[in-house]
């Protein structure tokens, strides 16, 4: 059989003929090569290899047009990279054939072992590149996050549940202000967030970051001289959440929002971390946003941002604060009974709620997100009056409070103590009359 016949046949071949192995490739080459190196003087300058336009039942798909993707298309792109080209009629391949180089060799079997050793390597060439490259098969992952806790460390001054204790953080030995030093996002291009935990879950001390003392450590909030815990209003338990603020944000005192009616309530960002892991005062978590709730309390926009710890189990399926409803059927009607009650049993009124309470999805909660982060950014420019709120930091040297590290005064020393006991009565619960309409 000619060489034009054998290729001809080839486009012939079943399917499961075109995924031959690479050594039965070879075989069928070697076959043709010797073929060839004995016909070489008397190959035409010119010759056509046609095939029907039509292709019988079985066969590879579009055999008649082109050649098969398996070997066989293999053997005709190998032999025509060699002695020509091959073009495409409407209705048949055709291969136009050219002599061959000359031979530095005059002994056939060199030349012979010489087109093998090509002819194999474009084989294999061609038989990895229709492999899926590994990258393509491997889905994107989160960018590794520079910002983690692991960076961070905890300098704990006095014990928990007294007037004097301080949770002060540091990096690499040198105090950060949690409200001015760490980022506000740990990957903006994913829209993941860094979130300090003041408060853990079930937790009742009102613990949060002090705006007022240099580097902002994370203290427990006084009123009238005493610490202030959060009652249980039945059927809570102190925080529903991992409660905490967003560094590097800033709800402005001076600006009233167009949509509440109410100015800043001069704070960080509040944040709901809903995971199902309790954090601790200090923690730095990254999370993503999937809601907020404009509390209006004591005619101040106190924003609550709803969000979930990027590593949490159920992460992947909260997307948008109706995955929330989906997935925690509950938790967002909880979170408004618990925010509008949690004042009363201290003699206060029921707190009201913009938009009749409804939670506003990530898009918005992204934009209030924005806008407290411009009004950081006026603040610490001193573009806004401060007005006691400290903006001392070792890390924004654009900000007016920037502190170099060798000018940063020294902090008390860490103390790892026991907390002490807090009074039975912070246990007791409080049943809201109509708390559960």
């Amino acid at each position: 059989m000619g060489f034009g016949q054998a290729l001809a046949a080839t486009r012939r071949w079943p399917l499961s003929v075109c995924s031959l192995t690479t050594q039965r490739a070879n075989h069928t080459l070697c076959h043709a090569q010797r073929h060839t190196t004995r016909s070489a003087s008397a190959v035409r300058p010119t010759a056509r290899i046609s095939s029907p336009s039509r292709s019988p039942s079985g066969v590879c798909a579009n055999a008649s047009r082109t050649p098969p993707a398996g070997v066989g298309g293999a053997v005709a792109m190998a032999f025509s990279s060699h002695h020509g080209r091959t073009t495409l009629g409407p209705g048949h391949a055709r291969t136009e054939m050219t002599p061959p180089p000359p031979s530095t060799s005059t002994n056939p079997s060199a030349l012979s072992s010489k087109i093998s050793s090509q002819r194999t390597s474009q084989i294999a060439r061609h038989l990895s590149s229709a492999s899926p490259s590994s990258s393509q098969s491997q889905s994107p992952t989160v960018a590794k996050n520079p910002n983690t806790m692991s960076e961070y460390t905890l300098r704990k001054v006095a014990p928990a549940n007294t007037l004097e204790h301080r949770v002060y953080i540091e990096k690499d030995g040198i105090p950060v202000s949690p409200f001015h030093d760490i980022p506000l996002y740990a990957n903006k291009e994913q829209n993941i967030l860094n979130m300090v935990v003041e408060i853990p879950r079930w937790t009742n001390g009102k613990l949060e970051i002090s705006k007022e003392e240099l580097f902002n450590p994370i203290k427990q909030d006084v009123k009238k001289g005493k610490l202030r815990f959060v009652r249980n209003c039945f059927p809570h338990k102190g925080y529903l959440w991992n409660y905490g603020a967003f560094p590097q944000t800033w709800e402005d005192p001076n600006s009233v929002h167009p949509e509440t009616k109410a100015k800043g309530d001069n704070d960080p960002l509040d944040v709901c971390e809903i995971g199902e892991l309790v954090g601790y005062p200090g923690q730095v978590k990254q999370v993503k946003v999937l809601g907020v709730m404009a509390l209006i309390d004591e005619e101040e926009t106190d924003w609550k941002v709803i969000v979930i710890d990027i590593n949490d189990p159920l992460a992947p399926k909260l997307n948008d604060i109706e995955d929330v409803e989906r997935h925690l059927p509950g938790l967002l009607r909880a979170t408004n009974e618990w925010f509008r009650i949690y004042k009363i049993p201290d003699g206060k009124p029921e707190n009201q709620f913009a938009f009749t309470g409804e939670c506003k999805n990530k898009d918005y909660a992204l934009d209030v997100v924005r806008e407290c982060g411009e009004a950081w950014e006026r603040l610490v420019t001193g573009k806004t009056a401060a007005n006691g709120v400290s903006i001392g930091n070792t890390t924004v040297q654009r900000s007016t409070g920037f502190i170099p590290a060798n000018q940063v005064p020294a902090l008390p020393p860490h103390q790892d103590l026991q907390p002490e006991k807090i009074d039975s009565s912070i246990d007791k619960w409080f049943f809201i009359s109509g708390a559960a309409n």
